[in-house]
């Protein structure tokens, strides 16, 4: 955002404050100021006046002028193609240093005597404007032949360039950063002058307007015959500074000049492109397919506050539009629609003046002083609405704040800065002024009290920390990962860490589910990680098969990460895999490896993760799941994962030797602190117990009955064999193995035949089992 001073004084009088120490306010409210630049004009440069102009005799391109320097009359030599009798022009005198070097002195050109340069405003160390000389007028201040240039204030200017904040785009204009200045300094703003050259005829008269009833703008419009209007040099200049200057485009210029100024987004479209009815010219204001609002005549003549047309020079009477857009709105339906979008763009979705008559008002008067029309009324179609109110309490500021801040103080402040103040004891009902939609909360209002006192003056205090208990459910789950973490490098596994992105064709190649497709990634890192993972195992297989390429046969990687469903909701798994051997080549195994087998990488996933009961897969959802090598992890009675062999066709896919795969619910994972109890010192028994079962039966169902008998003295059962032969039928032989242990004495025979009976019987009840004879 670029300021200047003199642009500053025309709305608040800062005679008495240096640029230095605006400088150090802007920096002290919030605006950090990047850059001060200082214009001065080099000494002996003067006002003159074109007398007269004919063409040099001997060049085609050179002219021959007579100047009037208000004390004497000079001949000069010039070469630029825009210069005329009449015009008041900048002239450099003999002896003037423009720089560089650049000392003019008295000079013949092609014969011809030269008694100084008449400037362009690049050689006076101003904006370029044209290719010619710099043409001035009285916007400057009064033309007085032979006064030097350095004498006038707006040109001699200070331009302040302020690194301005995303949310506040109220201040993307002299207006908004008047606001602050008069805010901080308890300066009263200047009144702008309210005269304005109407035409004879109404806007009504010309122009009609049909305008959809649920667009989202806020617009007003004026009609504007520009046949007499020329711009002066110091608007030129201006506009120039902020570096969108577009040469022989004065009605471009003054809109942008304007939008600077009050921060009003204005734009104009030639009356010529206007549909032509039978008495008037009409225009339409209404929604496109996307939802933006669009202005139509014979053709699109824009998007509302995402992107206009250019401005053509050769159109003399145009509708002048204002207007306004909530910024958090536009910005997300741009975003939505990945809409190619013009530099309008850039002040709307950070928030526009809102205060449209205001602008337009504004351009109005300026335009009227340099010989344009105005058309009389306005069309107008803005909706009114409520502003936010926030009930803020003084005592809560100030405990933000940390200082005792007195409530009358507090009050000043807020409505120097335009907010609405209402004293309800110890509470204040605040109204927000529309162009400071970032305001929200206490917080953002604590913030704007803080930035006019400034934060200097805030005194200092040591930090007190209060000691509260923390444990939540992130902590724990932190403990309870990276408790995991250490049982699973201690089984042997290392960790790793994927991207939570995959390959779309390859989750469906293997038949897992993908997000949906109105979910998806809008623009992928890489084609092969073009969705969000529902799984982590395809990225460890993948990982397992670029260790194999560079030489490693044996891994065992796990990785505790995020997926995503259908929906893209997330959760967390702890995922393993093992290929390859299980143990290193050695003396004791004469380097003959032994893979890795099922129930050995059970082992080490129940060391890892705590107790867990395996059951066989009824349903396989997916392609890497082994059909015969497979089981579903159950904690509590419920399935929280699986354990299988990598399908043997996925091996092949990868090049892989055999292959084991596990995926658990981290949620699922218990994390209980373990509690010491106290152990029996007494001698344990061991007995086998060998019973006739139907092989339909489960094993699950015979655990189910031994642990309903809630005998004490059963401290482990373990399935030990499996037998089954012709004789056996659709029977089968299970041997069973139990440790018996009692509390408080060693065990007998006739306890230990009590316990075994009892289980028995169970058995025999329950499930109608028995010994095998």
């Amino acid at each position: 955002m670029i300021i200047t001073r003199s642009w500053l004084e025309e709305f608040i009088d800062i005679s008495k404050i240096s640029t230095d120490e605006i400088c150090k306010t802007l920096n002290s409210i919030g605006f950090e100021v990047d850059s001060l630049e200082k214009i001065t004009i080099a000494p002996k440069v003067v006002v003159g006046k074109v007398l007269e102009k004919e063409k040099h005799p001997d060049a085609d391109k050179l002219n021959i002028c007579q100047v009037d320097l208000g004390t004497h009359q000079v001949q000069i030599v010039c070469g630029a193609k825009n210069v005329e009798a009449g015009q008041f022009v900048p002239v450099a005198t003999v002896g003037c240093d423009l720089g560089n070097d650049f000392i003019i002195k008295e000079a013949k050109l092609r014969g011809v005597e030269s008694n100084g340069m008449i400037c362009s405003a690049t050689e006076l160390g101003l904006p370029k404007l044209n290719d010619g000389i710099l043409e001035l007028d009285t916007s400057i201040g009064e033309l007085i032949l032979g006064k030097e240039l350095k004498e006038y204030s707006k040109l001699s200017d200070d331009i302040i360039e302020i690194g301005l904040t995303a949310n506040r785009g109220d201040c993307l204009s002299i207006n908004g950063i008047v606001r602050e200045l008069s805010a901080f300094y308890a300066i009263a703003l200047i009144e702008c002058d309210k005269k304005i050259n109407y035409n004879k005829l109404g806007i009504g008269q010309l122009l009609e307007i049909e305008c959809d009833s649920h667009i989202d703008s806020s617009l007003s419009f004026k009609v504007i015959d520009f046949s007499n209007f020329k711009l002066n040099v110091l608007y030129k200049l201006r506009t120039a500074i902020i570096g969108k200057y577009q040469d022989n485009n004065d009605v471009k210029n003054i809109l942008t000049y304007v939008t600077h100024t009050t921060g009003v987004i204005l734009n104009a479209y030639p009356k010529e492109k206007t549909i032509k009815g039978d008495n008037l010219n009409i225009m339409y204001v209404k929604k496109d397919e996307l939802g933006f609002d669009n202005t139509y005549g014979v053709e699109q003549l824009s998007k509302i506050c995402v992107e206009h047309n250019d401005i053509k020079t050769n159109d003399t009477n145009f509708i002048i539009e204002a207007s306004y857009i909530n910024p958090e709105l536009i910005s997300k339906k741009v975003f939505d629609a990945k809409m190619k979008t013009g530099e309008v763009y850039y002040r709307a979705s950070r928030g526009s003046e809102p205060n449209i008559d205001y602008g337009i008002d504004y351009l109005s008067n300026l335009v009227s002083k340099f010989g344009a029309s105005v058309y009389g009324g306005t069309e107008t179609f803005i909706e009114d609405k409520e502003k936010l109110t926030l009930d803020v309490s003084v005592n809560k500021i100030n405990s933000i704040i940390g200082q005792e801040i007195p409530k009358i103080e507090i009050e000043k402040i807020l409505i120097s800065l335009g907010f609405e103040v209402k004293d309800i004891g110890s509470i204040l009902v605040i109204k927000i002024p529309y162009y400071r939609h970032d305001i929200k909360n206490i917080a953002d209002v604590t913030e704007e009290i803080v930035r006019i006192i400034g934060i200097d003056n805030i005194i200092a205090k040591p930090l007190q920390i209060d000691e509260v208990n923390r444990v939540n459910k992130t902590s724990n789950d932190l403990i309870k990962k990276n408790r995991l973490r250490h049982k699973a490098i201690e089984n042997g596994f290392y960790e790793t860490l994927t991207y939570v992105f995959c390959s779309k064709e390859n989750l469906e190649k293997y038949s897992f589910k993908t997000v949906k497709e109105e979910l998806e990634l809008i623009n992928p890192i890489v084609k092969e990680l073009n969705t969000y993972r529902t799984t982590i195992l395809l990225n460890l297989v993948e990982a397992c098969a670029n260790n194999f390429k560079v030489g490693s046969r044996s891994t065992a990687f796990f990785e505790i990460g995020t997926i995503f469903d259908e929906n893209r909701a997330e959760s967390k798994k702890i995922s393993f895999i093992q290929t390859g051997s299980c143990e290193l080549e050695d003396f004791s195994n004469a380097g003959k490896l032994k893979n890795i087998d099922f129930f050995s990488f059970s082992k080490k996933i129940l060391n890892t993760i705590g107790k867990f009961d395996l059951e066989p897969m009824t349903e396989i959802s997916n392609s890497f799941v082994h059909p015969f090598q497979n089981a579903n992890v159950l904690i509590d009675g419920k399935v929280v994962g699986f354990i299988c062999k990598l399908h043997p066709s996925v091996c092949a896919d990868f090049d892989l030797n055999d292959t084991f795969i596990a995926e658990i619910d981290f949620e699922a994972i218990q994390n209980d602190i373990v509690k010491t109890t106290s152990y029996s010192k007494f001698q344990s028994s061991k007995k086998d117990l060998t019973i006739i079962t139907p092989k339909t039966l489960e094993y699950k169902e015979i655990k189910k009955v031994i642990n309903s008998l809630n005998d004490t003295n059963i401290k482990q059962f373990n399935l030990i064999d499996i037998y089954n032969d012709e004789k056996l039928g659709e029977n089968e032989s299970l041997t069973i193995r139990f440790v018996l242990q009692n509390d408080e004495k060693t065990m007998e025979e006739e306890d230990i035949t009590t316990t075994m009976n009892s289980i028995l019987d169970a058995l025999n009840k329950e499930l109608s089992i028995g010994l095998r004879q």
